[in-house]
C-alpha cells in the first residue's frame, strides 16, 4: 500500500430481506369473475360469419349484437334461436370464454314473426354468490379468512397449503359462473 493512503473498509451492499420487508402480510389470492370482452366480440364476429355462410340460415334475419354487457340475439323462430344458442356456446368455447358467463333472459316477440332474446354477460361476483362462497369456505373449517371486496373475494391464510385447499374447494362447487383465481401472493 502507498504511504499516506488510508485503508478503507470494504463496503457491503445492503439488500432488504424480502421476508422482512413485507411486514406481516399473509399469503392471499383473489377470486374474481371477469369476461374478456375482446374475445366475446371475436366470438360474435365468428357467429355472424357462420350465419352468413350456412345454408339453413339463407334468407333469414338472424343476427347477434353486443352493447356493453348485453348481447341481443335475433332469430326467425324458436328453432333458429336454439341453433343460435348452440353457436354462442361453440364459438365462446373456441375463444376460451366460458359459456357459463352468459345469462339468458326471456324470449320476446319482435317485429314480424321474429323472436328476440337478451343475453347478459356476467362480470364480477354478485353479492348473493359471494355470500354463498364465503359460507362454503367457512363450513369447510379451512384455516383461511374470506373478505368480500366489491365484486371480488380476498382469501388470506397463514400457509400456502391452506390457500390451495380453498381453491380446490371452490373448484369443486357447482357455480353457474366462471371463477378465476388471481394475485396469488405467497
Amino acid at each position: 500500500m502507498a504511504p499516506g493512503l488510508k485503508r478503507r473498509a470494504p463496503f457491503r451492499i445492503l439488500r432488504a430481506n424480502p421476508e422482512k420487508s413485507r411486514g406481516s402480510a399473509m399469503p392471499s389470492f383473489d377470486v374474481v369473475s371477469k369476461t374478456d370482452l375482446a374475445e366475446v366480440d371475436n366470438a360474435l364476429a365468428g357467429i355472424t360469419r357462420e350465419v352468413a355462410q350456412r345454408f339453413d340460415f339463407k334468407g333469414s334475419k338472424c343476427s347477434v349484437e353486443r352493447k356493453d354487457q348485453m348481447i341481443t340475439v335475433l332469430a326467425d323462430d324458436d328453432s333458429k334461436l336454439k341453433t343460435m344458442h348452440e353457436l354462442l356456446s361453440v364459438h365462446f368455447t373456441r375463444r376460451k370464454v366460458d359459456p357459463k358467463a352468459l345469462e339468458y333472459k326471456s324470449v320476446e316477440k319482435a317485429s314480424g314473426n321474429t323472436v328476440r332474446q337478451e343475453v347478459r354477460i356476467k362480470d364480477g361476483i354478485e353479492t348473493v354468490l359471494a355470500k354463498r362462497l364465503v359460507k362454503e369456505i367457512k363450513d369447510a373449517k379451512l384455516k383461511v379468512q374470506v373478505a368480500i371486496q366489491g365484486d371480488e373475494l380476498r382469501v388470506t391464510g397463514k400457509k400456502r397449503d391452506d390457500l390451495q385447499e380453498a381453491i380446490a374447494l371452490l373448484r369443486k362447487l357447482e357455480v353457474d359462473q366462471p371463477l378465476q383465481y388471481i394475485n396469488f401472493r405467497d
